[in-house]
């Protein structure tokens, strides 16, 4: 048997010996900082432009000038208080004017809005109750329910605006109940019933 020859032979390993890598420490490169620029010259407008501006402000200011000295066609708008009251379903959006003048609801008088006595006497009461029917000027727009919640809805939005113009009055008008939101409402009817509770008569024979 003829033996094979060694070609290990000359090198030195062992099973336990790890290779030895040496580490290469990173590169440091220099890093350009790019240098902050001088800051822009602001754009100056020609004086042709700021004379022109100029023209068009004077302009302006002569007509709005002329505008208050004319006919009185440009008034200031009258100071008003306005209050959103609530009744059933109806909604009155109401506005109290410093100004005396006429009491409307929907471009009418609130005496021909509303047709019956009673109905109108609900719809001034606030007013009544301070003893102010008369001194201002009311317009109320309503929206929603029948004419009596409508009109109880008026006298609820004439009495947070009577608020809004002297907190004073808050006692009176919390007592006479004319700032509460009345919540009370018709029962829906009941399936098998005739009305809310109303059951059909039941006859034994």
């Amino acid at each position: 048997m003829i033996k094979q020859k060694d070609t290990t032979e000359g090198k030195k390993t062992t099973a336990g010996s790890k290779k030895r890598v040496k580490k290469i420490a990173p590169l440091e490169v220099p890093i350009e900082v790019p240098k902050q620029q001088a800051p822009q010259e602001v754009f100056e407008a020609p004086k042709e432009i700021e004379e022109a501006v100029d023209e068009m402000a004077e302009k302006i200011s002569e007509s709005e000038s002329h505008e208050e000295e004319g006919d009185g066609k440009s008034k200031k708008p009258d100071r008003y208080f306005e209050g959103v009251g609530r009744r059933k379903t109806a909604i009155a959006r109401v506005r109290l004017f410093t100004k005396a003048g006429d009491f409307q609801v929907n471009g009418k008088l609130y005496t021909e809005f509303f047709k019956t006595i009673d109905q109108q006497k609900i719809a001034e009461e606030a007013l009544q109750k301070m003893k102010l029917f008369g001194r201002f000027r009311v317009s109320a727009k309503l929206t929603g329910g029948g004419s009596h919640g409508q009109a109880e809805a008026v006298r609820h939005g004439l009495a947070r605006c009577l608020i809004k113009f002297n907190p004073d009055f808050r006692k009176r008008l919390k007592r006479a109940g004319f700032l509460k939101r009345d919540p009370r409402a018709k029962e829906r009817k009941k399936f098998g019933l005739k009305k809310a509770r109303r059951a059909p008569q039941w006859a034994k024979r």
